[in-house]
């Protein structure tokens, strides 16, 4: 009994299709804190997003640094953009205006073409004129910089009558590149690897559009619309939970420390466990 139970999970260990993630050492991380000072997102009382975004971000950051095999990267910190980002968005700025154009053409004729097929999405707030150029120029950085992944952390809201009014959701719901997009394969099994950590602790989005937690997107430039990031570059948005659910200050330290603990073992699972193919 005991030959044959050995050799039945054997023989399922085969079936079962693994790879592993072989990025070259140290593995490159970039951490998006959503927002900044002068557009900060959602807002609940006198807690501004931004602030939160950069909060966790920051505890992400010191907790992933800490092991060698990864390389991270922060676009800001409490000073606002630091210097190679503040420099690139300057100097780059032509360049990444280019580049969007270029990415957006391409885009058009694969769509005109029928090798692209557009999808409804949920609906999103537009970023400024401003905000758009800096997260194709994120984009364009991680590309020229071979990153193996980027991790955009945000906080969620909905439409609220004044902003020291709760709303109805809550959840958290981890957005990621549509399957047509060039690196959603990645991005959709490094999605999934976090998913998996973060629903030990919180519940997902109760909002109808985020319904299952894991949110396929085609517009969202973070993930790389318009074709904007390379096929090895992984990407996805974290909302990590409503705003208005993070009113008490000490609760909301304490979640930061729990939600940055359980990102950065799901980013470990997946860059140094074997993963099941997508």
């Amino acid at each position: 009994m005991r030959k044959f139970l050995f050799l039945f999970f054997v023989f399922i260990f085969v079936l079962t299709p693994v790879f592993f993630v072989h990025a070259v050492e140290p593995i490159k991380i970039l951490l998006v804190p959503g927002h900044d000072n002068e557009v900060w997102g959602a807002q609940y009382g006198n807690i501004k997003e931004a602030d939160m975004n950069l909060s966790l971000a920051t505890k992400i950051y010191d907790v992933l640094k800490k092991d060698k095999k990864f390389k991270v990267f922060i676009t800001r910190d409490k000073n606002g953009y630091i210097k190679e980002f503040a420099d690139y968005f300057s100097t780059q700025k032509d360049n990444i205006i280019l580049f969007k154009e270029n990415a957006k053409q391409k885009m058009q004729s694969a769509i005109f073409d029928g090798n692209f097929i557009t999808k409804t999405s949920v609906p999103h707030l537009s970023a400024s004129k401003d905000g758009a150029i800096r997260l194709y120029g994120i984009n364009k950085w991680a590309n020229e910089n071979k990153i193996d992944a980027v991790i955009h952390i945000h906080f969620n809201d909905y439409p609220r009558q004044t902003k020291w009014q709760a709303g109805k959701y809550k959840g958290f719901a981890i957005y990621m590149p549509e399957e047509q997009m060039t690196n959603s394969k990645g991005s959709i099994v490094l999605a999934k690897n976090i998913f998996t950590q973060l629903r030990k602790k919180y519940i997902t989005s109760t909002y109808e559009g985020e319904k299952g937690g894991l949110v396929p997107d085609q517009t969202l430039i973070a993930l790389g619309s318009n074709g904007t990031l390379n096929a090895d570059v992984k990407s996805i948005l974290i909302e990590y939970g409503y705003i208005y659910r993070f009113g008490n200050n000490l609760k909301r330290q304490a979640h930061y420390k729990s939600m940055a603990d359980l990102t950065v073992k799901g980013i470990k699972n997946y860059f140094t466990s074997p993963q099941p193919s997508p």
